[in-house]
């Protein structure tokens, strides 16, 4: 590893810088921890170019592949913000792939531990599953898009070795890595490896979530009498016909990365739901497209990005997210606008999505099972601020 002015840099790869990656939000109503640090090229709570994402990815997941080339490895991803990059990091590594949920699973067991500053401190994973690795596995590599002082992955490891005492190495890798000299040591004493591409310095970032002043633009979208019980099951198509909206539902290999995937199924699944939206849905015909994943699933909307911009289409990609944050109207506040949700995946939860921009069209991609007419109704509300009223919403079924 090379460590150079809060760069790090693999040698014929990309250079990242901390400058160039973080900006600095303020969380709220969190008396845990104040900022939250935002990764300006990851596709969660900002819209980017997917292909700036996935190259970003692939830099972590290449120093990964040459540290363990001789192993068999199962990558944890932890949720919500960090399910993509486990992903791309797994294909990269031709392995086993889960990452940690907050949503419910019928039928399965689950192993619960905390991530303590978090607005959602209960994270859970799927404990069976891992049953089936005994003596496929050489090493866990936990995922996670930042590191501040590693706690969450101490705790996880725990569990793990109480319930898995054959796992014996295990190893952490993060975009970004704020842990202190006290941190490192406790690793180093573990015997768990860190892998990272910029070492952050988290000293200052209170103090900078600060900046955030009045003016940034708030809207509920939420409050809405028209969603009863009696019409909740209607055809969505039918419910929206106000707008141009139009749902489809692919018939997508069975795999569910909450659950233990391998990256080979679940990367052929992925490139399945591309080439369904593909011949489906004609979105050449639009100049700018964003594509929207929902909370935990994010990979998806990331993949099918990164496909139409290699097509020659404008894409930007981001996701809804659990995260409140506050917004500002200072230009250098990474975020100025704020919507307010019913989430796809409990109409009780409320959700947000952040710096919505005017595009010809919006492709939401979901893998939500349930009633999404409220979700819906909520996210369309929020597309419509922006005049945005072509929208198509594909379902991973």
């Amino acid at each position: 590893m090379v460590l150079l002015s809060n760069k790090y840099t693999i040698k014929g790869g990309v250079m990242y810088s901390e400058h160039e990656l973080v900006c600095i939000a303020k969380r709220d109503n969190n008396s845990k921890r104040s900022y939250l640090v935002v990764n300006r090229l990851q596709g969660k709570h900002i819209p980017v170019e997917a292909s700036k994402a996935f190259l970003m990815f692939n830099e972590l997941a290449l120093q990964l592949k040459r540290t363990y080339k001789d192993e068999k490895l199962l990558v944890i991803g932890f949720a919500e913000t960090a399910t993509a990059i486990g992903s791309a990091i797994s294909e990269v590594l031709d392995c086993f792939y889960i990452h940690t949920t907050r949503e419910e699973l019928p039928g399965v067991d689950f192993l619960y531990f905390s991530e303590d500053h978090s607005h959602a401190a209960q994270q859970k994973l799927a404990a069976g599953e891992i049953d089936r690795l005994e003596g496929c596995i050489d090493r866990v590599i936990f995922v996670e898009d930042e590191i501040t002082t590693g706690n969450t992955i101490l705790n996880i490891i725990k569990l793990l070795k109480k319930h898995y005492p054959w796992i014996r190495r295990y190893s952490a890798a993060s975009i970004l890595n704020g842990m202190n000299c006290k941190d490192l040591l406790t690793y180093e004493s573990n015997k768990i490896q860190l892998h990272y591409l910029v070492k952050t310095d988290n000293s200052h970032y209170h103090t900078e979530a600060e900046r955030c002043d009045a003016g940034g633009r708030y809207f509920i979208c939420t409050d809405f009498n028209d969603v009863s019980d009696d019409n909740l099951n209607n055809d969505l198509n039918k419910v929206f016909k106000d707008y141009n909206f139009n749902e489809y539902k692919f018939n997508i290999l069975p795999v569910n990365p909450r659950k233990l995937v391998h990256s080979r199924d679940y990367t052929a699944a992925v490139n399945l739901l591309w080439e369904n939206i593909k011949k489906d849905i004609e979105l050449s015909r639009f100049n700018t497209v964003l594509v929207l994943g929902t909370e935990e699933f994010m990979y998806p909307a990331l993949f099918t990005a990164k496909k139409l911009e290699e097509s020659g289409i404008s894409t930007r990609c981001h996701s809804t997210t659990r995260s409140p944050i506050n917004v500002s109207g200072n230009a250098d506040y990474p975020f100025h606008t704020r919507y307010e949700l019913k989430s796809f995946y409990d109409s009780n939860r409320i959700t947000y999505i952040y710096n919505i921009d005017k595009y010809d069209c919006v492709l939401i991609i979901t893998d939500s099972s349930g009633n999404l007419q409220q979700g819906v109704k909520s996210l369309v509300q929020a597309l419509a601020v922006n005049g945005i009223t072509t929208i198509y919403m594909v379902r991973w079924c």
